[in-house]
């Protein structure tokens, strides 16, 4: 189709009017929409919870599921357009999280002469784990997931942190750091780091490799310093171009996202990210408006080769209010002593889209490990749109899932927005497998997440960088929650996974049941205890049945944004 990258940029309508006004009402650019600066909301913020809950209760149409963070002015816009939502007034509980978040977010302000600064949030946890933890989520398993790779181990757990902002003209700085401390620990035996080193290098025969994705003993306390995010940013036409460590979801999932996650550390990333929703003439009349990001930038942790590279393309697009799909792709490639990175390397790897030779592979001109996922969400005509069916998926050197779905890792959800009857609850269930059948005519955990130059797979400085379940698992996860505000909860939540034993011998299997209560107290102090107890059986790395349980308590005081004329 020929459409510049000018009209692209610039079209005037952001959403095709069959859509309807009030239920994706038509944004032009203006000047005011594109001077102000703007922050993302980290992806571990209330915020979320809330803004899905009111998307499954039918509203919130302008939101894509699988493209996370949203910035601030983004949202503002959401629920600037959610409010004059035709029948919002009938549904009492939408109408709660909707006045939440706007006294969280006001009124959106696109003054650029004006400095505003804001300490986001200051925070301390204390964790306290009794029992002998998993944290090994690339072979045996991992007792906390999605928790930016924080360190944890046996023993008293802590943490303090402070996030911050500054937004002047176009440009914005976010930072979130935080001080972490975690015991020492024993860690991998020698026997049974050289059998996960077997398992992981079958093509390794010129020299050992040392797998820092495996946590060798003993383990020394940890006691650190670390920025979490970030990130400098220039807005310009409704994108943000920004440098930094920036959080990143890619999937309308909750227990886990394959591509992108926040189960590892942030890299440090350029990035590219269409905060608003575009429309294309012509093209958006059958696909409705899309939205798109990409970031490049190193990986931690790798030994052989060190220092490789990754870049991540997401595209979303929604053909209909209720409709939301999203591909995507990711590529490490590069490396120390492997292939250098240069404009060459990156066009190779960015236009290869099949399987290529071993000769080719242990070349200069190796494309990398790619990874392809199609995900989507669909409000479906049943229960007055309050019953969301979604899903992602993740193959391994082919083009998509959709074109290869036997080959295909799968994380496909349910989620009840609201239990009829029972306003105030809502129910939410995913089940997991990254061990499709093609995964067993290969070498053990060498379909998904690794590759036979890239050893150390889809991992920074050790952890899976997207679905904990790591390779070659199945199972499930179901969470009941009942909302005692738009920002509080009590919640139980249950999760199980199984990791094939033609990966591990004997396999490994983790169930875990956990409570979490937020209470918040004068909007700006918040307060959450959450108790996890784990049950799990790994046979090559101890005997019979083993079991953990974590207490976790953390308080956050969220401070008031500040305007300096």
């Amino acid at each position: 189709m020929a459409v510049t990258l000018a009209t692209v940029l610039m079209s005037g309508s952001i959403v095709p009017a069959a859509w309807g006004a009030g239920r994706f009402p038509s944004c032009k650019l203006g000047p005011g929409a594109n001077l102000p600066a703007d922050v993302y909301l980290p992806v571990d913020s209330w915020v979320y919870p809330a803004l899905d809950r009111l998307h499954g209760l039918g509203y919130l149409d302008r939101g894509f599921l699988g493209l996370r963070p949203w910035t601030r002015r983004s949202i503002q816009r959401m629920l600037d357009a959610t409010s004059r939502h035709e029948d919002i007034q009938n549904n009492p509980q939408a109408v709660e999280i909707l006045a939440a978040l706007q006294r969280e977010f006001g009124v959106e302000d696109d003054n650029s002469d004006e400095l505003s600064y804001a300490c986001e949030g200051l925070y301390t946890r204390f964790q306290g784990i009794s029992g002998l933890p998993l944290r090994d989520s690339f072979h045996l398993g991992q007792t906390l997931a999605n928790d930016y790779g924080r360190p944890y181990q046996t023993g008293f757990n802590t943490l303090a942190g402070a996030a911050g902002s500054v937004e002047f003209g176009r440009f914005s700085l976010y930072a979130r750091g935080e001080y972490q401390r975690a015991p020492s620990a024993v860690g991998y035996s020698p026997a049974l780091v050289a059998t996960l080193s077997n398992i992981d290098t079958p093509y390794s025969t010129s020299h050992p490799i040392l797998l820092t994705t495996l946590p060798a003993g003993p383990i020394a306390t940890t006691n650190d310093f670390r920025i979490l995010e970030a990130n400098l940013s220039y807005r310009i036409l409704d994108h943000e171009i920004s440098f930094g460590k920036s959080d990143h979801w890619m999937a309308p999932t909750v227990g886990g996202a394959f591509l992108y996650s926040n189960n590892a550390e942030n890299t440090y990333a350029f990035q590219i990210d269409r905060t608003e929703p575009l429309y294309i003439p012509l093209l958006s009349r059958l696909t409705g408006p899309f939205r798109y990001d990409f970031f490049v930038g190193s990986l931690k942790g790798h030994s052989d080769p060190n220092d490789p590279w990754l870049h991540t393309e997401k595209i979303s697009f929604k053909p209909t209010p209720n409709v939301e799909m999203g591909f995507s792709r990711s590529t490490i490639w590069g490396g120390k002593g492997h292939v250098p990175i240069t404009v060459h390397s990156f066009l190779k790897s960015f236009f290869s889209f099949q399987n290529v030779p071993v000769a080719e592979k242990n070349s200069r001109e190796d494309p990398g490990a790619r990874f392809g996922t199609f995900d989507f969400s669909w409000r479906l005509p049943f229960l007055s749109r309050r019953l969301t069916l979604y899903s992602d998926s993740l193959v391994h050197d082919d083009v998509s899932p959709v074109d290869a779905p036997r080959h295909a890792a799968v994380r496909p959800g349910l989620y009840l927005s609201q239990v009829p009857g029972i306003p105030r609850f809502d129910v939410r269930v995913e089940g997991v497998s990254t061990d499709p059948y093609s995964s067993h005519t290969v070498a053990p955990g060498g379909y998904l997440y690794w590759e036979n130059v890239q050893v150390q797979g889809y991992t920074n400085k050790g952890v899976i960088l997207g679905d904990a379940t790591g390779r070659q698992g199945k199972g499930g996860q179901a969470w009941l929650t009942y909302h005692l505000s738009p920002r509080e909860m009590v919640q139980a939540s249950y999760r199980n996974t199984k990791v094939d034993r033609y990966f591990i011998p004997s396999g490994t299997t983790q169930n875990s049941f956990d409570v979490h209560v937020v209470k918040r107290f004068h909007e700006s102090i918040e307060l959450s205890a959450e108790v996890q107890h784990e049950w799990w059986k790994a046979p090559i790395y101890q005997p019979g049945q083993q079991s953990d349980t974590v207490a976790t308590f953390q308080f956050t005081l969220y401070p008031e944004r500040n305007i300096v004329p």
